[in-house]
């Protein structure tokens, strides 16, 4: 006699092999420790806008140095005291945009789709951080002046951060592509992860607002990163 175990009866046994491993403390081999040392978290991206020396003292003032209000989870950033005026077409307005810092070499300003439409700009894209070149520029109103930028609008495309070991352990390389599996109620698969390795980084994935409530991320602990 013979029979073939289903997929989900195979994960279910393999599951259970790591749970226990884990809950006995296993040091034999590499990949169960880096399991216990490097937990995924998965956190939701709010609207925010990054900035530059030289706009932070469009809008600031001269001098003015970003006031730091909440570290984030990658060490060294943080939510700034400061926040800006956006102002899209036809006078739409989303007034305290935080600044996250520290500042960066080129102005940036994150929105998800429904920030977007709010905002009355239809064209955002999907873009890495950082590769800003040819979308759509707006208008952002600070304390101490007013700064027309020709560029920089995006939708962050969901990604994770990772260092080098996290990297290994995955089998994955900087730019590579993975998926990340929410459980719960509303449940989904993201099919469309992008890897951003350095040695600094802890293991985080980003998603903004819109992606969040859809998969209903404030409800679950149950995600999986895979390839």
């Amino acid at each position: 006699m013979s029979f073939e175990l289903s997929r989900s009866a195979i994960e279910e046994v393999v599951r259970g092999v790591v749970t226990s491993r884990l809950a006995a403390g296993c040091t034999n081999c590499s990949k169960c420790s880096r399991l216990t040392s490097s937990p995924l978290v998965v956190n939701a991206s709010a609207r925010h806008m990054h900035l530059s020396p030289a706009d932070l003292e469009v809008l600031f003032g001269a001098g003015h140095q970003l006031t730091p209000m909440k570290p984030l989870y990658q060490d060294g950033h943080f939510a700034a005291e400061e926040s800006v005026t956006l102002i899209g077409p036809r006078s739409r307005l989303i007034s305290n945009l935080r600044i996250l810092g520290p500042c960066r070499g080129h102005s940036q300003i994150e929105l998800a789709f429904t920030d977007a439409v709010s905002l009355g700009i239809d064209d955002v894209p999907i873009r890495l951080s950082g590769d800003i070149a040819g979308t759509p520029g707006a208008v952002v109103m600070g304390p101490k002046g007013v700064l027309q930028l020709k560029e920089g609008v995006i939708r962050a495309a969901i990604h994770v951060h990772m260092n080098t070991a996290d990297a290994e352990f995955y089998g994955v390389a900087h730019r590579d592509i993975m998926k990340l599996r929410v459980g719960g109620a509303a449940g989904v698969i993201f099919a469309t992860v992008h890897v951003r390795v350095d040695p600094a980084y802890k293991l985080e994935v980003h998603m903004d607002t819109d992606e969040a409530n859809a998969c209903g991320l404030r409800f679950t602990r149950d995600v999986q990163l895979f390839k």
